[in-house]
Parts: C-alpha cells; structure tokens; sequence
C-alpha cells in the first residue's frame, strides 16, 4: 500500500521546502537541512552541502 503521509510536512512549508542551496546555488531543490556557521546565522541547505560542512 502507498504511504499517504509521507512528505505531507513538506506542504505546509513555504514553496514545498524547495528554494536555490546558498551553498552550491542549485535551484529548485529541497532546503531541509539546517546549518549554522561560525558567525552564528542559520541557513537551510540542500542534502549534499549539508554532508559537506559536517
């Protein structure tokens, strides 16, 4: 059976979670990953910035 909930978090978030990665500057991808630099802001990246900054 299909999973009806899944990604249903996504919806409520603004533009479906999807945006351009200020890392890497890839467009319309999912920007689900928090990130917090040095100086103390927050930023949402895309899943592949986020392996690299760990």
């Amino acid at each position: 059976m299909a999973k009806a909930k899944r990604g249903r978090a996504l919806w409520r978030l603004p533009a479906r979670g999807r945006g351009t990665c200020p890392i890497c500057q890839a467009t319309r991808i999912k920007l689900l990953y928090p990130l917090v630099k040095s100086d103390g802001t927050k930023l949402t990246v895309c899943k592949r910035c986020s392996k690299k900054a760990v």
